[in-house]
């Protein structure tokens, strides 16, 4: 059964999966409306922030994706300490599935992008950006398509996803960081050291450990490493463990706190500057050129069969067990909204190719049409194991 912390993660989840796709398709509209030259204008617009030291220009996306996705980050990586010490992560034969899957699923999609970019005028190094799953929006499509499914398979997709999350996050630490600014690296490391001696402090305020967030943001910003790696270090160093019996702990205070936030203000509001694009500027050449078409086919295909053969052969080789009442055809169609990668893999494909717009348009609609028709043929899948389940004598779970 599934523990309070993780039925709230999946309620917020689910529905924050609908505000997620609105802002992606009220981007693509404006992108490609009269009003189009006020959407990139106002993402691309500069903006200056001092304090002291501290003193960055960037522009209003790149604030979003290093700024406001950092607490994305900690709370991603809060929600996953708190399942390895008290959560479904602490039994190893139950998390076993969801995380082989998930290994699964970064393996498929790396495969297919690598076969479709070996070709000439093919670039490689974009093999991450077709690995992450969108917990939301994959928990949204399970919710509408799936709703009298066995709760098993929900946790099995919300495991396999947070899984999925942290692979990303270590994928973007080794690839994607930056020649490194030693002396702001070593604040950030110092400020870290410093909260993870406060969580020692039983009674220590709470703005202690916020201001340390920001703190080692910051240094890390200017360090050079994935803003990313520093929301999930800080999310370590929270304590779990509660002050008094009648209280929450600081890490259960701080997830439950920011998650909603995250859920219906941050993530829609990166998908909206992440998703737009132009179709005029494409073309309909672009969607058939290496790069595009191997994010597609990997959201597609390689998420699917990578998830589903990786569960599979844990299965035949005993290392973890089929979600509870679930069938192969139900974990089928699970696999398949696994290819919904949306906004993580926006996250990627903008680390990946920093620099170049319409190679960024190229993969903001490779990612958009290869999640949406992964959710459509997930739908399908589901809707027929609903009809053949409805349709059985009534017996044992299966």
């Amino acid at each position: 059964m599934a523990r309070p912390s993780t039925l709230a993660f999946l309620k917020t989840e689910t529905g924050a999966g609908a505000v997620l796709a609105l802002a992606a398709l009220a981007a693509v509209i404006l992108a490609n409306s009269p009003l189009a030259h006020v959407y990139f204008g106002l993402i691309h617009a500069p903006f200056v922030v001092r304090v002291g030291a501290f003193d960055q220009t960037r522009d209003v996306l790149s604030w979003i994706r290093d700024g406001l996705m950092a607490v994305f980050f900690l709370v991603v990586g809060m929600e996953i300490k708190f399942e390895v010490l008290r959560g479904e992560f602490s039994s190893p034969r139950r998390v076993a599935l969801p995380i082989l899957a998930a290994l699964g699923g970064m393996a498929g999609p790396a495969a297919v992008y690598l076969a479709v970019n070996a070709r000439p005028g093919g670039v490689p190094s974009g093999w991450p950006i077709p690995t992450p799953t969108d917990v939301a929006f994959s928990l949204a499509a399970l919710a509408v398509f799936g709703r009298r499914l066995p709760e098993s398979l929900r946790l099995f997709l919300l495991t396999l996803a947070v899984a999925d999350d942290l692979g990303a996050i270590a994928v973007i630490g080794v690839l994607f960081t930056t020649p490194i600014h030693t002396a702001s690296l070593t604040g950030a490391v110092l400020t870290l050291g410093v909260l993870a001696a406060l969580s020692r402090w039983k009674t220590a305020p709470r703005m202690l450990y916020a201001a340390g967030f920001v703190l080692v943001w910051a240094f890390t910003l200017q360090s050079g490493i994935s803003t990313s790696v520093a929301g999930i270090a800080c999310a370590l160093t929270v304590p779990v463990a509660s002050r008094r019996a009648d209280q929450e702990s600081v890490l259960k205070t701080f997830m439950d706190g920011l998650h909603p936030y995250v859920a219906y203000g941050v993530l829609p509001l990166f998908a909206f500057a992440s998703a737009g694009f132009s179709l005029p500027a494409l073309g309909w050449r672009a969607a058939f050129s290496p790069i595009p078409l191997g994010v597609a086919l990997g959201l597609l295909l390689g998420k699917p069969l990578g998830v589903l053969g990786f569960s599979a052969l844990s299965v035949a080789l005993r290392l973890g067990r089929r979600p509870l009442g679930a069938t192969w055809l139900e974990l089928s169609g699970v696999a398949l909204l696994c290819g919904a990668g949306f906004t993580m893999s926006f996250f990627l494909a903008a680390l990946a190719f920093p620099t170049d717009e319409l190679v960024q348009g190229q993969l903001r609609a490779a990612v958009i049409a290869g999640s949406l028709i992964s959710v459509l043929a997930a739908g399908a899948v589901l809707r027929r194991a609903q009809a053949i389940r409805d349709a059985a004598p009534p017996g044992p779970p299966m």
